[in-house]
């Protein structure tokens, strides 16, 4: 590598590598196709975990010399976990579960302030630059294709702060669907792991139900949504490119919750760089075992429908209730032990494909799998009155940030 790093990418990986290389002394230009950081979420709530390690992440963070009072974010111990049959249950810990974050352009979301912290190190970062991954020494670019998508709406409200979780086959093929509301605005989201003709369809009927359930009084004011393209590469140095985040198949494929992977990884490359870890040994110790529990998850949970998800909703209670600590089914989830390890050349070969990429990585990835006869439905009368609500919403302004034909 020369005297001047180059990274591909001014997310959350790209940024935390650039700013401890910078800090170290290097000379650091940080290349984003987009016009600013955080410009792919247009507001979007998003979580960062607490549960794949015995360390606070946020303390981790300032370890590393990573402010986490840059951005603001709010922390929870406890949800509304809502099962198939919509009984809501509450797990909880007396520590912080996990965060919740804002991801966009604004002032105060995580964006930003790994953004600041990035110009303040003496980061060069030059958006609306399209520089292609050889060119590059840290590769941190998003998502190509589809593996799953998410659809979402932020809304207005005076109910109060919460998370919402919800295992339901029907408005969420697969996978489930959240609400969070965080000082008057809401984020209601379904997230796909079935492809589906009329995605909409499933956020309209989502937020028809959390409608029914909680006091909201919405006033919608945008909508947006996001694809996530989860896989595995054989390598994750290639041809002395080190990749990491989404670049690098860092992903969490049972919840989608990537943050906490592309930050630790964007560091790790930084470390490596400056010659203090083996990027390829650091990142198969700490991150990919995380990685592959989550995949053999995803994988268990691809096979089941509502009936399964209630069984898993009510283990995780009864664990709760014999452990007193509700984090403790969390941490199990992703440790590998022996029947996952078993499970692994299983799951690898029936979940995966294998791929070569542009740049030459070989790789398995996880396609979006097809939709399944029971994902055909018509939609309550709630439902198409929130579809036409929305269509009024647009004519006087609300935004639409992602459309079905992105998936």
């Amino acid at each position: 590598m020369g005297d001047e790093i180059h990274v591909l990418g001014a997310g959350l990986s790209g940024l935390s590598a650039a700013i401890i290389l910078a800090r170290s002394g290097r000379e650091v230009h940080v290349h984003e196709i987009r016009e600013d950081s955080g410009a792919r979420f247009d507001g979007d709530f998003q979580g960062i975990e607490n549960w794949t390690s015995g360390i606070d992440f946020f303390d981790e963070m300032k370890n590393w010399g990573l402010d986490p009072n840059e951005f603001k974010s709010d922390s929870f111990g406890v949800i509304d976990l809502i099962h198939p049959d919509d009984v809501i249950t509450n797990p909880r810990t007396d520590g912080v579960a996990f965060r919740v974050v804002e991801r966009g352009t604004a002032v105060h979301t995580i964006d930003q302030g790994f953004k600041r912290m990035a110009l303040e190190s003496g980061v060069n970062i030059h958006y609306k630059s399209k520089k292609q991954p050889e060119e590059c020494d840290i590769v941190a670019a998003g998502p190509k294709e589809s593996s799953a998508v998410a659809f979402g709406e932020i809304f207005e409200t005076e109910h109060p702060n919460i998370v919402a979780f919800k295992l339901n086959d029907k408005l969420a093929p697969g996978a489930y669907s959240y609400m969070i509301i965080i000082d008057g605005v809401g984020l209601i989201c379904t997230c796909l792991w079935r492809k589906q003709r009329g995605s909409g369809r499933f956020l309209n009927e989502t937020i028809a139900w959390y409608e029914q359930n909680y006091q909201l009084h919405r006033r919608p004011i945008k909508r947006v949504g996001g694809k996530g393209d989860f896989g595995l590469p054989k390598k994750y140095v290639h041809e002395g490119r080190i990749y990491v985040g989404e670049a690098g198949g860092l992903q969490d494929f049972m919840w989608g919750f990537g943050m906490r992977y592309a930050i630790t990884s964007g560091v790790l490359a930084a470390k490596a760089i400056l010659d203090e870890c083996d990027y390829e040994r650091e990142v198969r110790k700490r991150l990919v075992p995380l990685v592959e529990a989550s995949a053999i998850n995803r994988f268990l949970m691809n096979r089941v429908g509502n009936r399964g998800f209630k069984l898993v909703a009510n283990y995780w209670m009864r664990d709760q209730d014999r452990s007193g600590d509700g984090l403790r089914f969390m941490n199990w989830l992703y440790k590998p032990g022996f029947f996952r390890r078993a499970l692994w050349p299983f799951v690898r070969r029936g979940m995966l494909r294998k791929k070569k990429l542009k740049d030459g990585r070989d790789i398995r990835r996880m396609p979006f799998r097809s939709s399944l006869a029971r994902d055909s439905w018509e939609p309550s009368d709630r439902a198409l009155e929130i579809a036409e609500e929305w269509k009024s919403v647009q004519r006087t302004g609300g935004n639409l940030s992602f459309s079905e034909s992105e998936a």
